[in-house]
């Protein structure tokens, strides 16, 4: 991460922790936003708990951001926030069965919440064979990644998807770059042997 975004940073949360500014804390949630909820759904694979945990995660920002002592980024510590949240969240789901169980009344959700069923036209751009596959590799990788162990699951995630570094990576999970390079590698090696590459 660039120093300048880094010192942007710490310059919002001043303004937030001693001048009690909270158009800098609404700069933060603005700017990390889309990168929490990423970060959520790569661990759980569900929007709707990818948006709880996002949004939870800034409840919890928002007040232990006082305590924040600089010891590394903000976006770090907020990565490492988010994982934990969404970890909990999904040994809670796993103990009581969510996504197990559904209704048949239930309404459709077409993702506008109007509750009617539509059809999304394909783009133009693409033949409806090109779809067909890319839906297919999306969800063969999809079921890839959720596979894998969650230690695996949560480096891959942070180094391909969000691009951070080994040792960004080995400071939100708290543990070693080597660490870290062996659960990608690993993850990785799974992926490509789940999807047959």
């Amino acid at each position: 991460m660039s120093n300048d975004i880094v010192s942007e940073d710490r310059v919002l949360i001043d303004r937030y922790v001693n001048q009690n500014d909270q158009d800098a804390f609404n700069i933060l949630v603005q700017k990390y936003s889309g990168r929490a909820y990423q970060i959520a759904y790569g661990v759980l694979g569900n929007r709707e708990d990818a948006e709880e945990v996002a949004q939870d995660a800034f409840v919890r920002i928002y007040r232990a951001l006082p305590k924040f002592r600089g010891d590394s980024e903000f976006s770090t510590w907020m990565y490492r926030i988010i994982i934990n949240l969404a970890r909990n969240k999904h040994r809670w789901n796993r103990v009581r069965g969510a996504g197990k169980n559904f209704s048949i009344d239930a309404p459709i959700d077409n993702g506008r919440g109007d509750g009617e069923l539509t059809i999304d036209l394909p783009d133009q751009g693409m033949a409806p064979d090109q779809i067909s596959l890319y839906n297919e590799l999306k969800e063969k990788t999809k079921q890839a990644m959720a596979k894998l162990p969650e230690s695996y699951r949560e480096a891959v995630i942070l180094r391909t998807v969000k691009g951070l570094s080994y040792e960004e990576i080995a400071e939100v999970l708290g543990c070693k770059v080597g660490t870290v390079k062996s659960r990608i590698a690993r993850g990785r090696e799974e992926i490509r042997n789940n999807l047959d590459i």
